[in-house]
């Protein structure tokens, strides 16, 4: 079932998760949890077992925030929560276990499985709420991070291709690229960084070109 927000959220970071997966056998507690994150403004995807949670989270690749019930029948909430870790450590969720459960040797057996969190049954809303939003600040700080290290890379892959040794026309000062093609300096430079170019000319081409040129423009406007 999609329950969809009834407010939109305005975070300043775009790389936070509005989506959660709600994966709970009961269905009064289902539609509780439903409803109290959905009124936060998230769009919440509420299954009845872990077998339809472990396909939605395949086949929705933005899902990244799961509240798990412990007990369900067939894949229960540690089984899932271990599946979704395994899946692509790369795009590994943040995971509420719903429980009742509050021994140490449970949640040690939950954390070793790859939880991030429990909250206790019956859930109090407000600290539901809170962690959800915990939840989701980590998973968008994580998120903004990766994109900028994958930004960093870039620009070092694209220093890296400036730094070697570039075949350059001794006369025009074109150079050659990998292609066999010749381009202006600034074209190349353009074309492989992201640096931009403003045109002037400097006081020795001034001298040297510039202003014989305007001489003789002169002469000819005296002339005519």
């Amino acid at each position: 079932m999609k329950c969809v927000p009834k407010s939109s959220e305005r975070g300043p970071n775009p790389f936070t998760p509005k989506k959660v997966l709600v994966a709970e056998d009961d269905a009064v507690t289902r539609r509780l949890l439903e409803r109290t994150i959905a009124a936060d403004g998230l769009e919440v995807i509420a299954v009845a077992d872990g077998a339809s949670a472990w396909a939605a989270y395949r086949r929705d690749p933005s899902l990244r925030l799961a509240i798990l019930d412990w007990m369900m029948p067939g894949m229960d909430g540690i089984q899932l929560c271990a599946e979704m870790k395994a899946e692509d450590p790369g795009r590994a969720p943040y995971v509420l276990l719903l429980t009742g459960r509050t021994g140490p040797k449970d949640q040690v057996r939950a954390f070793q499985a790859g939880a991030d969190d429990f909250i206790v049954k019956p859930f109090n809303r407000e600290e539901l709420l809170a962690r959800v939003r915990v939840g989701r600040r980590i998973l968008g700080l994580q998120t903004a991070l990766a994109a900028r290290v994958e930004q960093l890379q870039e620009a070092l892959a694209q220093v890296k291709e400036l730094k070697g040794m570039l075949p350059i026309c001794s006369y025009c000062k074109k150079i050659r690229d990998d292609s066999n093609y010749w381009h202006q300096v600034e074209s190349y430079i353009s074309e492989h960084t992201d640096t931009k170019f403003s045109h002037g000319v400097c006081p020795e081409c001034y001298e040297r070109h510039l202003k014989p040129e305007l001489e003789r423009l002169r002469s000819l406007n005296k002339r005519s």
